[in-house]
């Protein structure tokens, strides 16, 4: 049977509106009231991914940032990990050699060295993933990340990087070009002990090595003293293959990338049609029989 549940956010359990469902909400209760871990597996830090959470009253563990960070049910930090600061250096400095932004995530906040440009990134991202929702109201949005303090506006990254207190999670990179992200990958796979993935086809997503879903799932489910095949994972892109390479159930969300698709022996729905919510019941249905 089914003991342990991990769900990706943006793109699996977030809707176009950025919310949990009420079916998503219910169903992940319902799996808590049957016994199972349910876990939260995100690219984004914990400050982003607390708050949708709250809304829909689910109180749960969080991979954040990849697995560069993991909280418990009360927020506790209970595990870390971050990329060497003179690592972090050289990596900006080549992502700026080659013209491409990106924000640095760190334990004390998410990080931009240009706001303007951040708006722009995000506000042309989401319009396109989702053309039935306003400009207007995306751009109102993607400033209230900023003005709440999800992203801190920093002079130079080098002022982060040189601080010991700081652990620097990852590096989100954002372009539309692809050649250039590709120029960018390249360039970043010359330095040691870090993982390059991704969360959509405008974006890379850079961390340590030891920092992924899949080695953070791992972990969670050992201590739990649980069975990796007994494991449920649900994602829609390559940031979540490496959580679905380790469990016995992965799903594929209905919009999740083709690649994502042809790995996963199980597919759903997609995030605007309840996909996690059909995704636990089938699961719950299938292995309580």
């Amino acid at each position: 049977m089914i003991t342990c549940i991990a769900t990706d956010m943006d793109g699996t359990l977030l809707n176009a509106k950025q919310e949990v469902s009420e079916e998503n909400r219910k169903a992940i209760l319902e799996a808590i009231d049957h016994g199972v871990e349910v876990i939260v597996a995100t690219g984004r830090s914990y400050e982003e991914a607390r708050y949708p959470l709250s809304e829909a009253g689910i109180k749960c563990p969080v991979i954040c940032v990849n697995g560069a960070e993991v909280r418990n049910a009360d927020g506790d930090i209970t595990y870390s990990t971050g990329i060497e600061g003179d690592k972090a250096l050289k990596m900006a400095q080549l992502l700026n050699e080659i013209g491409l932004y990106f924000e640095v995530y760190t334990n004390k906040g998410t990080y931009t060295e240009d706001y303007e440009r951040g708006i722009d990134i995000i506000v042309d991202i989401f319009t396109t993933a989702n053309p039935e929702v306003s400009e207007k109201q995306v751009r109102q949005s993607a400033k209230e990340r900023f003005d709440k303090g999800h992203i801190n506006l920093v002079g130079d990254y080098s002022k982060i990087f040189n601080k010991p207190e700081f652990i620097v999670y990852k590096f989100l990179v954002f372009s539309f070009d692809e050649a250039l992200l590709q120029t960018g990958r390249d360039v970043l796979k010359g330095i040691p002990s870090i993982a390059i993935s991704s969360s959509g086809n405008e974006n890379l997503e850079i961390t340590s090595v030891d920092a992924q879903k899949g080695i953070a799932l791992e972990r969670f489910i050992t201590e739990k003293s649980l069975n990796a095949k007994d494991a449920m994972a649900v994602g829609d892109n390559f940031n979540d293959l490496s959580m679905m390479k380790v469990v016995g159930r992965p799903v594929a969300m209905g919009n999740a990338a083709e690649a994502i698709k042809d790995f996963c022996r199980y597919q759903t729905a997609s995030n605007n049609e309840d996909g996690v919510a059909k995704a636990i019941r089938e699961a719950l249905q299938t292995t309580s029989v």
